[in-house]
């Protein structure tokens, strides 16, 4: 279900009222800037039970009601660093951060800046599995590291992880670590994932397609009084 932006409302109550009483354990997904990411699948045609707003959006929408916060790689950072105090108390509640692409503006404690790779040769870009995750279950690596026959899609380096933080995917011989899982001991969790929109996999022919479902279920499920799975 996709609900409208808080602009779209129709100021009559009735929205407010049905996203509180339908939202609860829903992934909420920024959509990216505007002229970006046109080329994306919907997520929505791959993951229904979700909800989408615009960019801007965010600063004026309830967080209370969504399981998960779900940011494309083309966002405005220093917007979202506007919104720290806002993502911070998301977070303290229970509530699951999905990252997507190179953190330039490190908007959390928890963020630092990209890493790109020295060099970009194929060794360097082969996707290594460093710890099983939910939301990569039964995905191939050899389908992480070549999307139609090319190398480099899924990660050309890495936003450094915080002490404490669990690699799951590294990039090339060092296994530098492109996705971490962390959970923070004031409440939450950030999944960081160094490279385009996790959901440019959605409708895929391979075992990427699995990702987009088992990323919102996963993402869903954690916090916000509900049981939360690593």
């Amino acid at each position: 279900m996709i609900f409208p932006s808080p602009a779209l409302s129709p100021g009559t109550g009735f929205y407010p009222l049905f996203l509180q009483e339908t939202a609860m354990g829903l992934c909420l997904f920024i959509n990216p800037i505007k002229g970006a990411g046109d080329d994306l699948p919907d997520v929505g045609d791959h993951a229904p039970g979700i909800a989408q707003i615009d960019h801007y959006d965010l600063s004026d929408i309830d967080l209370s009601p969504y399981a998960a916060l779900m940011l494309p790689a083309h966002l405005d950072q220093r917007f979202f660093g506007t919104l720290t105090t806002k993502i911070e108390g998301f977070l303290a509640d229970g509530g699951t951060l999905v990252f997507n692409g190179h953190v330039a503006w490190p908007m959390l404690p928890e963020f630092q800046t990209f890493v790109p790779l020295e060099n970009q040769s194929l060794e360097n870009l082969i996707i290594h599995r460093l710890a099983d995750h939910p939301v990569f279950e039964g995905v191939d690596t050899h389908h992480l590291t070549f999307r139609r026959g090319v190398a480099g899609f899924y990660a050309r380096g890495y936003n450094p992880p915080p002490k404490g933080a669990i690699a799951l995917h590294g990039v090339g011989p060092d296994r530098l670590p492109c996705d971490w899982i962390y959970h923070r001991p004031e409440g939450g969790r950030i999944l960081m994932h160094a490279g385009n929109d996790l959901w440019m996999y959605a409708g895929s022919e391979d075992s990427t397609a699995r990702i987009v479902p088992q990323l919102c279920q996963w993402a869903g499920s954690g916090g916000r009084g509900q049981e939360a799975v690593s």
